[in-house]
């Protein structure tokens, strides 16, 4: 699909007059009422057909606010206001031209025939309607501009700061069919974490021998490129040391348990390659300094493959950004973008957990 279409900045304090004039006031007070910078926000205008052609002059027929996390292959229509089919065309248009893969709709306004007769396909709605972040819409939609063969799990969202890698072991199974959907709840995620935790992070041989005793006839492998403890660079003293010691009976527990622990870094070919065969799903630990700009590492779950990049679960979204579960929810991440943010610390380590059928 090729539609004219200009790019506009997003300035709430002074929306354009041809926005006004095709957006209700409470699209926009919407659109205003988070702070967007972090997620390069602008505007997709189509030209009414009047003008200069570069949609300056009489007016716009359609227009639409977009935003996308830093290093990723996407890009979010939060809504499209006007013709929004001339909207939704015009962003597919942008995002091809970029070189992206995928296009997703926030469902504000849209209604699900519209999103289907643009070539969107619905999500799966989220499994948590409460907590943090819940005032996102209750529906979504997906247009893929790349071959794909994606399985979709439901999304879950972390009802904790600290619970990233429970989520993230229960997604896996749950989309492999080791446990029902319906049983992810707080009190599954808060258990498992509780198994695993290095208080309060979970590192990866810890969660790999929690996943293990969790369903223990799933074949479960552990990848982290050092033999000493990892996701402590923040403390000191004491504070570090007993963590230390915990980690080090983790290794012991996963000798324990049949938990092979290898020393090398795992490669993204590799990640691929495991995805690509649905043999294995990839727990992956990345920092958020590129997505979210803060260094904080966070659990993924790596479950899908589309040229050029890695299809994502992230349990957590920032809503303070303007994010919603739909930027978190069949992410797409480059393989480079990918590379590089799973190197955590400053020893710039790699962990992961492979989870398959035992």
């Amino acid at each position: 699909m090729t539609s004219a279409y200009a790019v506009f900045p997003y300035d709430p304090a002074s929306w354009p007059d041809e926005l006004r004039r095709i957006a209700r006031p409470g699209v926009l007070e919407r659109w205003g009422a988070a702070d967007r910078s972090p997620h390069a926000p602008r505007l997709v205008a189509v030209p009414d057909g009047g003008g200069d052609g570069d949609g300056h002059g009489d007016g716009w027929a359609a227009a639409a606010l977009v935003t996308a996390r830093p290093g990723t292959a996407y890009v979010k229509i939060v809504d499209a206001v006007g013709d929004v089919l001339a909207a939704a065309g015009a962003v597919v248009s942008y995002a091809d031209e970029r070189g992206l893969v995928q296009v997703v709709w926030e469902g504000w306004t849209v209604s699900a025939g519209d999103a289907s007769a643009a070539g969107f396909a619905p999500l799966r709605p989220p499994l948590t309607r409460e907590g943090p972040g819940a005032g996102g819409p209750g529906a979504g939609y997906v247009r893929w501009l790349v071959a794909e063969d994606v399985a979709e799990p439901a999304y879950y969202r972390q009802s904790t700061d600290f619970t990233c890698a429970a989520v993230t072991a229960l997604v896996a199974r749950a989309l492999a069919g080791a446990e029902r959907w319906e049983s992810l709840d707080r009190t599954a995620e808060l258990t498992l974490w509780r198994d695993a935790t290095n208080f309060p992070a979970c590192e990866p041989v810890g969660l790999g021998a929690a996943v293990r005793r969790r369903w223990p006839t799933a074949s479960v492998e552990v990848f982290l490129d050092t033999d000493g403890p990892v996701l402590l660079d923040h403390l000191s003293g004491s504070e570090r040391e007993w963590r230390a010691v915990l980690q080090r009976e983790s290794r012991a527990d996963a000798r324990r348990t049949g938990v092979p622990v290898d020393g090398r870094r795992l490669s993204l070919a590799e990640v691929r390659e495991a995805i690509g065969r649905r043999e294995r799903q990839v727990l992956l630990l990345v920092s958020l300094a590129t997505m979210q700009g803060f260094d904080v590492p966070h659990w993924v779950l790596c479950h899908g493959v589309v040229p050029g990049a890695v299809v994502l679960e992230d349990p957590w979204f920032n809503a303070a950004a303007g994010e919603t579960w739909v930027d978190a929810h069949l992410l797409p991440v480059p393989d480079a973008s990918l590379d590089a943010m799973s190197l955590i610390g400053e020893d710039r380590v790699r962990g992961a957990v492979l989870i398959g059928p035992g």
